[in-house]
This record gives structure tokens, C-alpha cells and sequence, in this order.
């Protein structure tokens, strides 16, 4: 199954790290965690702060065990695909999420939301579009999805930007349904 995830961090710097994880699966099911810094993890900026609105502070106090959050995600999202708008991001942060919970760092792979998008499409169309249309009428059902998506909410939190990313994918499959109909008459 389809599972959308996100990461807040504690910044965008080279020593950053992961503060709250969130995902939401193709059928709404979601689910997130703050995360305590592992020994080591000193890294902060104030200004992703202001961004995500999450303290240091309640991290330390809220957070749970980055072992715990890794070995529950290993739990619940193994076996699923799993996909992520910021993939070299998201990918980076729970590198470090599995590495300092002492597992692999590739139990875990993300793949970028817009495959999870294109492939929706594509599923719906392939029967009626000619293989060389195809890329051009994915693109399209995309680019519309995206214009009629525009101007949503970006919370930067981890679950509500996790379902923001499967309303897309749910919204490039309405549009692709519609192009299928406009096709199929």
C-alpha cells in the first residue's frame, strides 16, 4: 500500500535531524511521533523553529525514544511503498532516524510523491491512450491537479503534511478519472 511520509527536522543543515515523523497511509489511516535527539544530536536552528513551531524543549519532554519511533516504523511500513515530497530530505533524516537506532539504513526507502502520482495516472489511462501520449497526458493530469491543489495549507507538521501529500496523490487520480471518462467517449 501507498504510505506518504514526512519529517519536521531540526534544521537544514548538515548535522540536522529528525524532531517528528508522521505518514499517512492510502487509506487515510495516519499516524506520528516526536522524536528525542539521540546522544549527539546537538544541532538546532531557531529559524526551522519558527518554521515548524516545535521547541527543543518539547521534544526533550514529549519526544519519544528514537529507537522506539525507528523500531515502530520498521514495524509498520516495511513492505509498504513509501513516498515522501522532499525524498533526498526525508531520505536523509531517517538515514539518520535508523542509523542512531542502530539499524539498517536502508530497511526504510522513499521514493518521490510524483511517482506515486504518475503511476495513479498512468493506471487509470494506459487503457485508453497510446503508449507514446502517455507521458504527455500524465504530465497533464498532474500540472491540473496540482493548479486545483494549489494554495492549500502548509502546516510544517509531520502528519498534516503527510495527508496534504496523499490528498495530491487522491486528487491526481480524480483528474485522471475525468480525462479517462473525456477519453473513454
Amino acid at each position: 500500500m501507498q504510505v506518504f511520509i514526512d519529517f519536521e527536522a531540526s534544521s537544514l543543515g548538515r548535522n540536522s535531524y529528525p524532531i517528528e515523523v508522521g505518514w499517512a497511509f492510502a487509506d487515510g489511516r495516519t499516524e506520528g511521533h516526536l522524536i528525542r535527539p539521540a546522544p549527539g544530536w546537538t544541532d538546532w536552528n531557531a529559524d526551522a523553529e519558527a518554521i515548524h513551531g516545535i521547541a527543543r524543549g518539547t521534544i526533550e519532554r514529549e519526544g519519544a525514544d528514537h529507537r522506539v519511533v525507528a523500531a515502530r516504523m520498521i514495524d509498520v511500513l516495511a513492505g509498504h511503498e513509501l513516498y515522501a515530497s522532499a525524498p533526498s530530505w526525508d531520505g536523509k533524516w531517517l538515514s539518520a532516524l535508523l542509523r542512531a537506532a542502530g539499524l539498517p539504513r536502508h530497511a526504510l526507502r522513499l521514493q518521490d510523491s510524483e511517482v506515486a502520482q504518475r503511476e495513479a495516472v498512468a493506471g487509470l489511462l494506459e487503457p485508453l491512450i497510446a503508449a507514446e501520449e502517455m507521458n504527455a497526458a500524465v504530465a497533464n493530469a498532474v500540472a491540473i491537479a496540482e493548479f486545483r491543489f494549489r494554495g492549500g495549507p502548509v502546516r510544517h507538521r509531520a502528519v498534516a503534511d503527510a495527508e496534504a501529500e496523499r490528498q495530491r496523490w487522491i486528487a491526481v487520480q480524480r483528474v485522471a478519472a475525468e480525462l479517462a471518462g473525456i477519453h473513454a467517449n
